[in-house]
C-alpha cells in the first residue's frame, strides 16, 4: 500500500533541471522535452505490517493467542453466544415438531423470516471468497492479514443460511428429498427449477470455501504442532496438518493449488447469490421479476459481506492487540470497499424505483409506490434506504475511514441494514397480491425472533470457538509480505523511516513509524538448544543415513546456498522454509506442479456428471416439461453445470496437492533434528538426500558447512 500524494513544489512547466537531460555521444540532448518537468520522487512505502515483527515475533503473536488462556471478556461471551444458539435450537425443535404454521408465514407472505435470515446470511458470508480468491488474483497483498478471518467468517455464514433449507420445508425428515437421491416414489427434482440451481450452487460454495479456507490453513496448523507444548496438541495438529514441514517441493505444489482454487471461487463467488437471486427474478411476482436482480444482490452481498468482517475483526483486533497486523490501513481500504458497494447498491434502488415507474406496468409501479412512500412497510424502506445508501457516505472523510470505533458503528448500521433489504424484497413484494382481496400482513411470531437471534448466536458461537482454536491469521502469510522477506526492499536508517526530506509526507506515514521501523534480515542462525552431533539417529532408524541438512540464517542465503548446491552436481535437493521463497523452486532444479492437469480432469468430470444426472433424468426417466420447452432444452441446465464442474475440480485440486506432496506423512527422519522445528516458525534448512548419485556423509555434511551452514548433520533414516 503507497500513501497518497505529497504536496511537492515543482518547476513551472517550461523550466526543465539540466539533470533530466541526457546527453548522446555528438553532444545532442536527447530528453523528451514533451514529457515536461521532472516528476518527484515516489513516496516510502508504508509496510503492510507494522513495527519490528519478525518470524519468530509474528509466529508467537499470532498462535498464543490459542496457547494461552483466553482473556476475561471471552466466557462470558462464548456463554450469551451459546445461550441465544440454544433458544435457536429449542425453536427449531418446536417447529420440526409441531409444524411451520408456529411461525407467522400465511398467504400470501408464504417467505417471511426463513428466507430473509437465509439470504442475508448468504450475502453474509461473500467477502471471504471476495477477499480471498480476487484480490489474491489481482495480487493485493494487504488480504494477507484479514483473509484467515473472512474465509472462516464465509463458513459460518453458510452455516447459518444452511438452517434454513432443511427447517422451512415443514417435515424436516424428508430434506434429503432436495437431493437427487433414488426415493421409492422415483420422483426426481426438476432440473430447470432456480430452487435446484440455488441447492447447487450454496452447497457447492460452501464445500469449495471450506476446501479454500482449509488449505490455506495447512502450514499455520504446522506452526502450531511445532509449538505445542502438551503431547494432546501435537497430535491433534499434527493430524489436521498433514505432516507439513514447509519443503519447497509442497510449496511448489501448495501455490498452485491456491492458484487453482482462487480461480475457481472467484466466478463462484459472483455466481452464488446470482443463483439464489434466481429464485424471485425468474418469478412473475412484481418486486421480483427484474433482471437486475443478479448485479444487485451480488453487489449487495459484497458491500454486507465486508461490514460483518469489520463488525468481527475490530474487537477481535483490540482485544488481542493486532494492530501491528491488521492496521487502520486495512479498515481505510475495506470502508472504501464498503463505501463503493454501497453506492451501486443505492444506485440498484433508484434504478428499481425508476423503471418501475418507466415501464407503465401498474402492478410493477404500485409494488414501488407501495414499497416506498405509502405502504405499511414504507418505514422499512427508508431504513433500509439511510443505512444502505446514505449513512456509508461518511466514509468519503478520512476521520471516518480510519476510527475504530466509529467504523465499527457504522457497519452496524450497515448490518442492520442489509437485513432489512431481504425483508423489504421478500415481504413487502408479497404482501400486496395481484387481487386486493389477497392482500394480507405479516407478524412475526415468538418462534420467528428465536430462530433468528439462534442464528446470530450459532455465528458467534462458532466464531468464538474459531479464536480459541485457531489462528485467526494467515501466518504463514503474513510472513511472506514482511519487509525483510524482500530481498529488494531498500532498509534506510531508524530515523528516516517513512520520511521524505526529512517529514513524514503523510499522516499515514506519520502512523507507521510511531510502530518502529522494520526488522532486518538476521545474519547469523540462532544456537542450538542442545548441542547438535554429526550423526543424528531417529526413532526405529534403519542405520543408514537419511541425508544431510544444515541451517540458514534467512531466505536470501538459504537461496544462494541452494544454487551452489544445485551447480556442485547435487541433484537431490530441498530446502524447507517458513513461507514460500520465490526463486527457491527453480534454484532447487523443480518444474512446474502438473497440478493443473489434476484440477482440469476434475473440472472434466464435474461437467460429464452433471451432463449425464440432468439429461438422463429430465429427458429419459423422468422425462418433464417446463415451460414448453422440450424435453432436450439444455439451457437451463447450465447453472448445475458450473456448480458441478467448480465442485470436482476443486474435490481434485485438494487430493491431488495431498498425493502429490506425499502427505500425510506424520513421522519424518528431519524430526529428530534439534532445530528443525524452526522451519515452519523462522528457521530456514537445507538438505540433500543420500539417495543422490553424489552424496556422501562425510563430504555432503563439510560442503554445507562451506556454504556457510550452520548446526550441519547427517541425519539416519
Amino acid at each position: 500500500m503507497v500513501g497518497l500524494g505529497r504536496k511537492a513544489d515543482l518547476d513551472p512547466p517550461y523550466k526543465t533541471q539540466r539533470s533530466n537531460r541526457s546527453v548522446s555521444a555528438e553532444g545532442h540532448d536527447t530528453h523528451d522535452r514533451g514529457h515536461g518537468p521532472k516528476f518527484p520522487e515516489p513516496l516510502p512505502r508504508i509496510p503492510l505490517v507494522w513495527g519490528p515483527g519478525t518470524y519468530d515475533s509474528l509466529s508467537e503473536q499470532i498462535s498464543e493467542i490459542t496457547e494461552k488462556p483466553q482473556p476475561g471478556w471471552w466466557w462470558p461471551a462464548f456463554l450469551i453466544s451459546a445461550a441465544l444458539l440454544t433458544g435457536g435450537v429449542l425453536a427449531a425443535t418446536y417447529l420440526i415438531s409441531t409444524g411451520v404454521g408456529v411461525w407467522g408465514s400465511n398467504i400470501p407472505v408464504a417467505w417471511a423470516f426463513d428466507i430473509t435470515n437465509f439470504v442475508f446470511w448468504i450475502g453474509i458470508g461473500h467477502a471471504g471468497t471476495l477477499i480471498s480468491a480476487i484480490l489474491f488474483l489481482f495480487r493485493q497483498k494487504w488480504r494477507t492479514s484479514i483473509n484467515r478471518f473472512s474465509e472462516a467468517m464465509t463458513i459460518f455464514a453458510v452455516i447459518c443460511a444452511g438452517v434454513y433449507p432443511g427447517i422451512h420445508v415443514g417435515r424436516f425428515w424428508y430434506a434429503w428429498f432436495m437431493f437427487p437421491l433414488p426415493n421409492p416414489n422415483h420422483i426426481f427434482q426438476n432440473f430447470r427449477s432456480a430452487l435446484l440451481w440455488d441447492l447447487f450452487a450454496v452447497s457447492t460454495y460452501f464445500t469449495i470455501s471450506l476446501i479454500f479456507w482449509y488449505i490455506g490453513l495447512i502450514p499455520d496448523l504446522g506452526t502450531l504442532r511445532d509449538r505445542a507444548k502438551s503431547r494432546m496438541r501435537r497430535v491433534i495438529f499434527g493430524f489436521l496438518s498433514l505432516g507439513w514441514r514447509g519443503s519447497t517441493r509442497h510449496w511448489r505444489h501448495y501455490e498452485v493449488a491456491y492458484l487453482m482454487l482462487a480461480g475457481l471461487s472467484t466466478p463462484l463467488v459472483l455466481s452464488v447469490h446470482s443463483v439464489v437471486s434466481f429464485d424471485f427474478a425468474t418469478s412473475v411476482i412484481p418486486g421480483w421479476h427484474t433482471t437486475i436482480f443478479p448485479p444487485y444482490f451480488v453487489a449487495g452481498a459484497i458491500f454486507g459481506g465486508f461490514a460483518m468482517v469489520l463488525q468481527c475483526m475490530i474487537p477481535a483486533r483490540a482485544a488481542f492487540n493486532l494492530q501491528n497486523v491488521v492496521t487502520i490501513k486495512h479498515i481505510d481500504v475495506m470502508c472504501k470497499f464498503i463505501m463503493a458497494t454501497g453506492t451501486l447498491v443505492g444506485y440498484a434502488y433508484c434504478m428499481e424505483l425508476f423503471i418501475a415507474w418507466f415501464s407503465g406496468n401498474p402492478y410493477e409501479w404500485q409494488t414501488f409506490k407501495n414499497r416506498a412512500f405509502d405502504g405499511d412497510y414504507a418505514w422499512a424502506y427508508w431504513v433500509m434506504m439511510s443505512c444502505n445508501l446514505f449513512i456509508p457516505q461518511v466514509f468519503w472523510i478520512r476521520w471516518c475511514r480510519q476510527t475504530p470505533w466509529f467504523v465499527l458503528l457504522i457497519v452496524t448500521f450497515v448490518n442492520v441494514g442489509m437485513w432489512y433489504e431481504r425483508f423489504v424484497i421478500i415481504v413487502q413484494s408479497l404482501h400486496h397480491d395481484f387481487l386486493p382481496g389477497s392482500w394480507g400482513q405479516f407478524y412475526p411470531t415468538w418462534v420467528d425472533w428465536l430462530q433468528m437471534i439462534g442464528d446470530f448466536g450459532l455465528f458467534f458461537t462458532l466464531t468464538l470457538l474459531f479464536i480459541r482454536l485457531l489462528p485467526m491469521i494467515a501466518i504463514a502469510e503474513v510472513k511472506g509480505v514482511l519487509p525483510l522477506s524482500n530481498p529488494h526492499y531498500n532498509f534506510v536508517p531508524d530515523v528516516e523511516y517513512l520520511k521524505n526530506e526529512g517529514t513524514y509526507p503523510t499522516e499515514d506515514h506519520a502512523m507507521a513509524a510511531a510502530f518502529g521501523p522494520p526488522a532486518r534480515p538476521t545474519i547469523e542462525v540462532k544456537p542450538s538448544p542442545e548441542p547438535v552431533p554429526a550423526f543424528i539417529p531417529s526413532p526405529g532408524g534403519n542405520g543408514k543415513p537419511w541425508g544431510a541438512v544444515a541451517e540458514f540464517a534467512n531466505g536470501s542465503q538459504l537461496l544462494e546456498a541452494a544454487r551452489k548446491t544445485i551447480a556442485a552436481g547435487y541433484k537431490h535437493v530441498d530446502a524447507w522454509t517458513p513461507f514460500y521463497v520465490h526463486g527457491m523452486k527453480e534454484a532447487i532444479g523443480r518444474t512446474r506442479s502438473r497440478l493443473p492437469l489434476f484440477t482440469l480432469a476434475g473440472a472434466l468430470t464435474g461437467l460429464a456428471t452433471a451432463a449425464t444426472l440432468q439429461f438422463y433424468l429430465m429427458t429419459y426417466y423422468y422425462p418433464t416439461i417446463v415451460g414448453g420447452k422440450e424435453y432436450r432444452s439444455w439451457e437451463a441446465f447450465t447453472p448445475i453445470f458450473f456448480e458441478l464442474t467448480v465442485l470436482l475440480a476443486g474435490f481434485f485440486t485438494l487430493f491431488s496437492l495431498i498425493g502429490l506432496c506425499n502427505l500425510p506423512r506424520y513421522f519424518h527422519p528431519l524430526d529428530s533434528h534439534p532445530t528443525f522445528s524452526r522451519s515452519t516458525e523462522g528457521g530456514f534448512f537445507l538438505t540433500i538426500e543420500a539417495k543422490d548419485a553424489k552424496f556422501d556423509p562425510d563430504q555432503s555434511r563439510a560442503f554445507l558447512e562451506s556454504l556457510g551452514g550452520k548446526h550441519v548433520a547427517v541425519v539416519e533414516g
